[in-house]
């Protein structure tokens, strides 16, 4: 991704991030900086946007509307990164791309369906959980997987075949583990939405974009330009995505806190269920530690918006969803500097992420 560059001289040859072209031409400063630190900036706009809901409440309404258009954003500068023929190329890699389905919609549901007895017994926290578990991540997951040295560049081609996986499995595993009245509250029409806004949309866009910039220079400038917001867009996210949903905890807090301790042994399970499918698949450590990523990290920004559109009775699902992101970002600062240490590259000293 974009923030796997631009930092100068100091091994630029190194880093493989999906950008790294685009933010060696872009500004230095404060953009640099807040690639060099992104995890940092990360954790702070999750707590800012908590301070936000704490303190007015009465925004978080509003604040659910802008979530759609702000990840829209990322994902369309997120597909800017990768050339439309690299896009393309990637998507004959076969191997890869049945690890990926393999970790996310066999041994993920495995997972889950062990952990399913102990959850918390309420059916909004359960059907949070399920909703958010059984829906692999198609945003942040390439920035994390990137800095951890992973395939950016297949996870990206992986997203749009992802999404249709979970939007046509996930109300069968409802089904499964719920029984058919609460598969029925989640159609397809908002998955179908989510779809066309969150991945069709800026797909085309980037690929529009592309053609612009090989073309003429202003295109090229306003890709370049475009490159370096790739932090900042994704720490507005988080801070919308948050501030919009603390003002629902209510007298829920201590339900939704009895689930964290299911997220964390989630991310520490799959981490190692992650390696050993990329294993049985004879994965090289990029590639590997890609689908460790891709198992390991959930869907829960474009999963949001289904939860909120659940019955008041539900209402409490969609906070169940966003306490998944908060574990999940501070889990993925653990996992960019273990992971390379458990997928080392061939022949190269296991060693920590690059940040």
């Amino acid at each position: 991704m974009v923030s796997e560059a631009g930092r100068g001289a100091r091994g630029t040859a190194e880093r493989k991030g999906v950008g790294k072209v685009v933010a060696e031409q872009g500004p230095r400063g404060l953009v640099e900086r807040m690639e060099h630190h992104q995890v940092a900036v990360y954790l702070g706009a999750l707590a800012a946007g908590a301070l936000v809901g704490w303190a007015a409440p009465g925004a978080g309404p509003g604040l659910e509307h802008a979530i759609n258009p702000v990840l829209a954003v990322l994902l369309y500068v997120t597909f800017l990164q990768v050339p439309a023929v690299d896009l393309l190329r990637s998507l004959r890699a076969g191997r890869f791309l049945t690890a990926a389905l393999v970790v996310n919609f066999v041994v993920v549901p495995l997972v889950v369906a062990g952990m399913f007895p102990f959850l918390p017994a309420d059916q909004a926290v359960r059907l949070g959980v399920l909703l958010v578990l059984l829906a692999p991540c198609v945003d942040y997951v390439i920035v994390f997987s990137g800095l951890a040295g992973g395939s950016s560049q297949r996870l990206l081609a992986a997203t749009p075949l992802l999404l249709l996986a979970q939007m046509i499995l996930l109300p069968l595993f409802l089904f499964l583990f719920m029984g058919s009245g609460l598969a029925d509250v989640v159609e397809a029409g908002p998955f179908l939405e989510a779809f066309v806004i969150l991945i069709v949309v800026p797909l085309a866009l980037a690929w529009l974009t592309q053609g612009w910039a090989g073309r003429r220079p202003a295109g090229q400038k306003f890709a370049d330009v475009m490159g370096t917001t790739m932090v900042p867009l994704m720490a507005a996210t988080l801070l919308t995505v948050v501030a919009s949903q603390v003002p629902k905890l209510g007298d829920s807090l201590s339900d939704v806190a009895k689930v964290v301790p299911f997220y964390v042994l989630f991310l520490a399970v799959m981490a190692f269920a992650g390696l050993a499918v990329a294993r049985v698949f004879r994965l090289d450590a990029p590639d590997g530690r890609a689908v460790v990523f891709t198992g390991a990290t959930r869907n829960s920004l474009v999963v949001l918006p289904l939860a909120l559109a659940l019955p008041d009775s539900l209402a409490v699902a969609a906070v169940v969803v966003v306490t998944q992101t908060l574990v999940e970002v501070i889990g993925m600062v653990a996992y960019v500097r273990t992971i390379p240490r458990l997928l080392p590259a061939p022949g190269a000293p296991a060693r920590a992420g690059r940040r």
